[in-house]
């Protein structure tokens, strides 16, 4: 099998233990991995924590870090078809998918390196004569980057990108389920030149997510996964007082209209939850669909779902591969199950597919007589699409917004003023309109709610990995006045 190594303080090493990565297509394993514990996640923190500090460092300019990092940019793209197929066979994400993500990738990394001496500060236009006061952005210090094996290329580069363009140092948790394109990644941050202890990455199960969270010189969490697990880590970090940026989870509102193009519509929202197997946290998992089109989109809909390739995640013509994990089939098994005893009506898909490996169909669930469904509320992270029907634009509004959760969310529609009606009304920190799933590094990204706080992308970003510093410089040369009052 092959093997694996840690990435920490310059150094590949081993784990304090190992354990086997099973490959989804198959069920079998595949790789051995390094599986740190809490003295792993000491070392590697120490390390950040040293490297902050360090002149190698915290002296490189701020246009010295944007050239490190567009030297990671140019290699990402180099290595991405080797990345691509280690992912694809690590976590089951079909190769076609793979392959454009990991090379755009590569484009987040460019946009930070040219933002990095673009963080500015301010002149404050003070009210005291003799006064000059300023504000630095200076970075926040040890990030802990905690991130899921979906997309984990694309949801490392959202964190690494802006932590290191602010002069932060990061270690880097990669999932142990599927860690091997990040560990491989590691090789490229070490070929970049970035010095020892500036990136470390390692993975591990909770213990190593526990030591992480909780460590004194962490900073900052950046943390993506779901709501649960940031449960634990929002308590974790009141050992810390570290801050917090959560990209979590969603149950995203897909919104058509009776005047919208309905091919256009049903292509995106194939997109939008088929795509990836449908473990996306952006997955616009609630189609709500006007009345007098349901039948028409829903026959569209059926006919793709049935016409999707599946197969082996690294053949190209494959459209939809295998789940991640065995756990997450049966979860997705169970939840239909609540859902159709609550009165949702399958439309097609629904059972797991036979043969090895974690394979599940396209499924479609019409919860129109069945508002109760545990489909309509909980996350599937797989592709199961639940249905609504609405008959006003009011009613749609209130359907949109009724979840805990508030990440994305699309809109169908060919009327101008509607979409701007819409896109006020929906509680969601991205709307796409007669588009779904597009992303840029020049956008940000994030939600509310369940689905978390702060941004992922653009300049929004780089400033939550950095502090402000108020500067005050006394101008006169007269002796201060009075002691005891404050100026």
């Amino acid at each position: 099998m092959d093997r694996f190594q840690h990435y920490i303080d310059g150094r590949f090493e081993d784990g304090a233990e190992s354990f086997a990565s099973v490959d989804p297509a198959s069920g079998a394993p595949w790789a051995l991995m390094p599986l740190a514990d809490a003295g792993d996640v000491d070392r590697a923190v120490q390390a950040a924590h040293r490297a902050f500090t360090s002149p190698a460092w915290a002296g490189m300019t701020a246009s010295a870090r944007g050239k490190l990092l567009s030297r990671l940019a140019d290699l990402v793209r180099a290595a991405a078809p080797r990345l691509a197929a280690l992912e694809t066979r690590d976590t089951g994400k079909i190769i076609r998918e793979t392959s454009a993500q990991i090379a755009y990738v590569a484009e987040y990394y460019q946009y930070y390196a040219g933002l990095a001496d673009k963080i500015e500060g301010a002149h404050l236009p003070i009210d005291k004569l003799d006064m000059e006061v300023w504000l630095r952005r200076e970075p926040v210090g040890v990030v802990a980057a905690i991130v899921p094996w979906n997309s984990q290329l694309f949801l490392s580069a959202v964190k690494l990108g802006p932590a290191l363009a602010a002069g932060c140092t990061v270690v880097l948790k990669a999932s142990e389920d599927g860690p091997a394109p990040l560990l491989e990644f590691a090789r490229l941050v070490h070929e970049a030149g970035f010095p020892p202890g500036v990136v470390n990455i390692l993975t591990g199960g909770p213990e190593a997510g526990r030591a992480l969270a909780t460590h004194p010189k962490v900073a900052h969490i950046a943390f993506t996964g779901g709501p649960e697990t940031a449960r634990h880590i929002v308590r974790a970090s009141a050992e810390n007082l570290a801050s917090t940026s959560l990209e979590l989870g969603g149950k995203s509102p897909f919104i058509v209209f009776d005047d919208a193009d309905l091919d256009s519509a049903a292509n995106a929202q194939v997109s939008g939850i088929f795509a990836a197997t449908g473990q996306s946290c952006v997955a616009g998992s609630r189609l709500l669909v006007q009345r007098g089109v349901k039948d028409a989109l829903l026959a569209r809909l059926k006919a793709r779902a049935e016409a999707v390739a599946i197969g082996a995640p690294d053949r190209m013509e494959t459209e939809v591969g295998p789940l991640c994990t065995a756990r997450q089939r049966e979860r997705i098994l169970a939840l239909i199950a609540r859902s159709t005893a609550a009165g949702a009506r399958l439309v097609t898909g629904g059972q797991a597919s036979e043969g090895p490996g974690f394979y599940f169909p396209p499924t479609i669930l019409d919860c129109s007589d069945a508002p109760d469904a545990p489909a309509l509320a909980e996350e599937f992270f797989g592709p199961v699409l639940s249905v609504v029907t609405f008959d006003t634009e009011a009613e749609a509004l209130v359907l949109a917004n009724d979840t805990e959760f508030g990440l994305a969310s699309g809109v169908f529609t060919r009327s101008l003023t509607r979409a701007h009606r819409m896109i006020r009304g929906i509680r969601a920190g991205v709307v796409w309109v007669n588009t779904y799933r597009a992303v840029s590094p020049i956008a940000p990204f994030g939600g509310h709610g369940l689905s978390g706080h702060g941004r992922e992308g653009g300049l929004a970003a780089a400033l939550d990995y950095t502090t402000v510093k108020t500067v005050w410089l006394r101008t006169s040369d007269e002796p201060i006045p009075d002691p005891f009052v404050m100026r």
